[in-house]
């Protein structure tokens, strides 16, 4: 089995519905399973505030978990049409793995979640691709053969799997939401595991 990490924040549990629904299509291949990290809250205060592990959900990624995998999924809620600040602050952690290019050449894709419908979903998205092309990374979309792309009113874009969870977050997941998800991991599931069949076939 190859893992893919589904690395994510979450503020409200929207992304952590997304990224459990990334997992479920990853684990829809033969062959890849899922391992779901999630990165601490950053505070302004000069000390930690978080627990060295968590209360509940997912544990926190370490590097390590970034080199194992064989591919990643990137999961954040939107901040002002950029990602959240804690992936940010993890990103700028992987110096390291950058100057070894440890990341090179493993596929990657992006999921996000919105208080508004033209909340920068899309540059979002576009955002958590810029690090992960730094580090050589393929990036993997939606394409259009998802049906759901022409039909939803919410999220969804061929950039990644988003979702519309309003000023409060009451609106849940939809279920063309939710395919996407799901389409989204599997779809990156089945890229990471040809590509790394191939590496080890040289």
């Amino acid at each position: 089995m190859k893992d893919i990490l589904v690395l994510y924040y979450s503020n409200a549990g929207a992304v952590r519905e997304m990224a459990q629904l990334v997992a479920r299509g990853v684990g829809q291949v033969q062959g890849a399973a899922a391992r779901l990290r999630t990165v601490p809250r950053v505070s302004a205060a000069c000390e930690a505030t978080e627990p060295a592990v968590p209360v509940a959900g997912a544990p926190y990624a370490e590097l390590k978990d970034l080199e194992e995998c064989v591919g990643i999924a990137l999961g954040s809620p939107t901040r002002f049409g950029n990602m959240a600040a804690p992936l940010k602050y993890f990103w700028d952690s992987t110096g390291e793995l950058w100057l070894k290019a440890r990341l090179a050449g493993k596929p990657a894709a992006v999921f996000t979640s919105t208080a508004s419908l033209h909340g920068g979903q899309e540059s979002t998205l576009i955002s958590m691709m810029i690090p992960l092309l730094h580090h050589g990374m393929l990036i993997v979309g939606l394409p259009y053969s998802e049906p759901e792309l022409f039909t939803t009113a919410g999220g969804g874009t061929p950039y990644g799997a988003s979702h519309h969870a309003g000023p409060a977050g009451e609106h849940p997941v939809t279920e063309p939401e939710r395919r996407l998800c799901i389409a989204l991991g599997r779809r990156l599931a089945e890229i990471a595991l040809k590509l790394h069949t191939g590496d080890s076939a040289r």
